[in-house]
């Protein structure tokens, strides 16, 4: 099957607060599958390319995030995407979902009304709802309600190679996290600490999927954690929210420059199992670049039996450009290429 066609490819860059989520808005064809989850598996398992072609050196880069606008399959939704990241296909993710909105809205592929614009969108996770704060054609606030978010274990103990017995909290936030205190390993999650932040972000990550195996209740596809979620303590700010700095660590090794909408909902899983933290009170989730991501607990729920929270993320797009990719029969390198001098480690 010719997913996409190599004379253009038609992307939308864009950020979330740091973070890049270009959109495909055209030239790929939808991939097969009754469901979201089951395009996300195809591309994945039968069509890998288009993620490399695009995401890979030389078109792409280790900061790179894509979405692949698709009709959605719930009559709900006004739109289906699916995520692609440097190394996996995430069931969701906040940034992308922002990205996704704002590109939607703001290029008028759904109309915008202002001051509000409500939609839903469907992620291979499951639907999403979107409110976006409206003003001269520009999506200047992305509100995502995202998926029931729970948690696996409080305070499990890893061994880490390098680093010796770890603490961690394992949760999911429309992905799977390990969560640990930055300052466990000395850190204060500053710029300067990056490299040294995903050598040991990508350390603790293998070190839970060999020794704390996991299993979402409702997807036994979902059975092994994929980011490692550097914390600080959270205080309150003069305005009485509760405020907490992060960083992610994404494989093969580079930090989310948001504060990680999917990291923030299993932070708010863990914050009310441990009753730091009730229904409808805000956290505001600080990223390394000091970007924000204004969230909140709107309702508990459950998971296959677990309790769990249906959390809301808040923060801000914009749109970078717009371009479009092509492959040149002759061009050495079709599938893209990775050097671990910017990809912490080379991928196949």
């Amino acid at each position: 099957m010719a997913l996409f066609d190599p004379r253009g490819i038609e992307v939308v860059g864009c950020h979330a607060e740091g973070e890049v989520g270009r959109v495909i808005v055209g030239g790929v064809a939808p991939p097969p599958g009754d469901t979201l989850w089951a395009q996300r598996r195809w591309l994945k398992e039968q069509s890998d390319d288009l993620r490399r072609l695009l995401l890979f050196e030389p078109r792409g880069g280790a900061f790179v995030h894509l979405n692949l606008l698709v009709p959605p399959k719930d009559p709900r939704a006004q739109a289906g995407f699916i995520v692609m990241e440097p190394a996996d296909y995430p069931p969701m993710s906040g940034s992308n979902a922002i990205c996704v909105a704002t590109v939607l809205l703001e290029t008028g592929r759904v109309a915008m009304t202002e001051p509000e614009t409500r939609l839903t969108l469907e992620a291979p996770g499951g639907l999403v709802e979107v409110v976006a704060r409206c003003r001269g054609g520009k999506a200047e606030r992305i509100a995502v309600t995202n998926l029931p978010s729970f948690v696996f274990a409080l305070g499990a103990t890893v061994e880490v190679p390098g680093f010796g017995r770890l603490d961690v909290d394992l949760a999911y936030g429309g992905d799977s996290f390990a969560l640990l205190d930055a300052r466990a390993l000395g850190f204060r999650l500053e710029r300067g600490e990056a490299r040294r932040l995903v050598e040991a972000g990508e350390a603790v990550k293998a070190a839970v999927n060999a020794q704390l195996p996991i299993r979402h209740p409702e997807n036994p596809e979902i059975d092994f954690v994929s980011f490692v979620q550097f914390t600080l303590p959270p205080g309150t700010d003069a305005e009485g929210r509760l405020v907490g700095k992060n960083t992610v660590v994404i494989s093969p090794g580079k930090l989310d420059r948001s504060p990680t909408g999917t990291g923030c909902s299993a932070r708010l899983a863990v914050l009310h199992a441990r009753g730091e933290i009730g229904v409808g009170e805000t956290f505001v989730g600080r990223s390394i670049l000091d970007t924000e991501f204004h969230c909140r607990i709107e309702r508990l729920t459950e998971v296959g039996g677990r309790p769990a929270v249906v959390p809301s993320i808040a923060g801000r797009a914009w749109i970078t450009g717009h371009h479009r990719y092509v492959l040149d029969a002759s061009d050495p390198f079709p599938a893209g290429y990775t050097l671990s001098d910017t990809w912490f480690r080379a991928l196949d």
